[in-house]
């Protein structure tokens, strides 16, 4: 087995309203940011496991962004798996 590291972005679909990220907005606004027209709010997760090779990892990162870490209908996730050192 080897060890991986994943980087999992977890983010509403663009369609999807945001009121985490307005709010983020409408704040940044408020103390001085007039600029900021946007926000998307989302998850970030870091995520230690173990693999028997890079592809395996991962299946594994995708199996648990779609059945648990994301939620389909309103989300979409991307992310990154890379090779540690085994700690």
């Amino acid at each position: 087995m080897a060890a991986f590291h994943a980087d999992v972005h977890v983010e509403l679909k663009p369609l999807v309203n945001d009121p985490a990220g307005l709010v983020i907005r409408d704040a940044l606004g408020h103390i001085g940011f007039a600029g900021v027209q946007a926000v998307r709010a989302g998850k970030y997760l870091s995520i230690e496991l173990e693999a028997a090779d890079h592809a395996e990892a991962e299946n594994l990162v995708r199996e648990m962004c779609q059945r648990l870490l994301a939620n389909p209908v309103i989300e979409d996730f991307r992310f990154e798996v890379r090779e540690t050192a085994i700690a």
